[in-house]
């Protein structure tokens, strides 16, 4: 490990240890990052990907294990961030996929897939009565808010902090900061916060707001579920305001056959969906009602959408089989585990004596402070059904986040850096115990931090 500076606490020097210990383990992963190197920026195309010290490389994915290039195994609670529902190499998909592979692609035309799968997700999700496909859920975002400006003729666009809506749509920007966001008229609301948005909203100039866009359980801002008066309170706001509420169901799709908006009773004007209702592919979709979709009916519609992978022919095969694959007793399933290992997390935390009210929102780091009323515990857990994350709070967080990925890796289990994991359909309640054990073993040695 070499000597550390002076100064140095035993978290930063614990870290320090995982880290060399982590490179040690992972050789070929280290000097597939310093190759990589040479030709991307960071050795990543991917922001999310990267990790301290050097990111694992994946050689394959079976189930619900990935192989690193140094041959490790690891079960995979990360679920490609949601997008890996089905687990890896599963049957299904391959099939489909295979089907695709036989009938070749890039047609330049239209294939019989693509409608087989919009009349599924019309169906499925009843906020949508028409659809149209795209290749991100950061696209499908962008179409929606670009749709809502052409369809209200309105400007302003209200989104919230912690919100993730795609690379060029987020809540995360630092105030001041350059980012990549799209240069729309962004205005910002706190989640979840009832009164502070309808005062915002009331600041705003009189008929300027075009769309409210906002995700019913923050995914990538920590899983905080948003609260049936926050998304009624949206509905109201958008209908006095005569602007589109869009629901980013991305992520949240997955956590009920009809996906999270319908499960709350809060119907959306628009709804955005992402990888997952493509089998996985390359995929996006946006939809909604029918006289706001209208607009690109090419026979007498205001708005053109091109795209010349919006119908790809693995992407529709893989969506249609992935779709039907996923029935509701099979995503209730994957849900019911999720509510489970959520349960179990939270009486390890107990059991070590980890203790304190968990915030229904993100918490900024001045309330960090013991004695604040919205001072978090050390550590928490937040989600809902099959999509969770596992939060530190306090001036070592960021340590006690990194120590706990490493632990998590040493003892073979794959979740996010950040600690969010998104379950999928190949995990077992073994698997969760695994998890368990680990989580156990780590607050056990670490139990002297976790607590304020």
């Amino acid at each position: 490990m070499g000597s550390l500076p002076i100064g140095t606490t035993k978290l930063e020097a614990a870290l320090a240890e995982a880290h060399s210990r982590y490179a040690q383990y992972h050789p070929l992963s280290k000097k597939s990052h310093e190759e990589a190197c040479r030709y991307m920026p960071g050795g990543n195309t991917r922001t999310v990907l990267h990790t301290t010290p050097f990111p694992l490389t994946i050689a394959s994915g079976e189930s619900c294990y990935l192989t690193t290039v140094d041959n490790h195994r690891l079960v995979d609670f990360l679920g490609e961030y949601t997008a890996g529902v089905y687990g890896h190499n599963h049957p299904v998909i391959r099939d489909a996929i295979q089907q695709a592979l036989d009938g070749g692609w890039n047609y330049g035309g239209h294939n019989k897939m693509e409608q087989q799968l919009a009349k599924i997700v019309c169906e499925r999700f009843p906020a949508i009565e028409q659809v149209r496909f795209v290749n991100s859920g950061t696209e499908a975002n962008m179409m929606a808010l670009a749709t809502a400006l052409v369809y209200t003729g309105k400007k302003k666009i209200l989104l919230f902090n912690s919100g993730y809506h795609g690379s060029t749509i987020s809540g995360h920007a630092p105030s001041g900061k350059p980012s990549i966001n799209l240069p729309h008229d962004f205005v910002f609301g706190t989640y979840n916060d009832v009164q502070g948005t309808e005062e915002r909203v009331q600041s705003l100039p009189k008929d300027s707001l075009a769309a409210i866009l906002v995700e019913p359980m923050l995914g990538s801002g920590g899983c905080f579920a948003a609260t049936h008066d926050f998304l009624s309170s949206l509905r109201r706001i958008a209908d006095e305001r005569k602007a589109l509420l869009i629901f980013d169901e991305v992520m949240t799709s997955r956590l009920t056959y009809h996906g999270r908006g319908w499960k709350v009773g809060i119907q959306p004007d628009l709804m955005t969906l992402g990888k997952w209702v493509g089998g996985g592919m390359s995929f996006g979709a946006f939809g909604g009602r029918k006289n706001i979709m209208q607009l690109y009916d090419p026979r007498a519609g205001t708005l053109g959408h091109p795209g010349t992978f919006n119908n790809n022919v693995f992407s529709m095969t893989a969506g249609v089989a992935g779709c039907s694959f996923l029935t509701p007793e099979v995503v209730d399933n994957l849900n019911a585990l999720g509510e489970s290992m959520r349960g179990q997390i939270e009486q390890v935390f107990q059991q070590h004596g980890i203790h304190g009210t968990v915030p229904a929102s993100p918490v900024p780091d001045d309330m960090h402070v013991p004695g604040h009323p919205s001072c978090p515990p050390k550590a928490f857990i937040k989600g809902v059904g099959s999509l969770m994350c596992i939060h530190f709070a306090g001036p070592d967080r960021e340590l006690l986040q990194g120590l706990f990925f490493h632990h998590m890796l040493v003892s073979g289990i794959y979740l996010a850096q950040r600690g969010f994991m998104a379950l999928n359909i190949e995990l077992k309640e073994s698997h969760v115990a695994k998890f368990i054990d680990a989580l156990h073993a780590f607050c056990a040695e670490y139990e002297g931090y976790l607590k304020w």
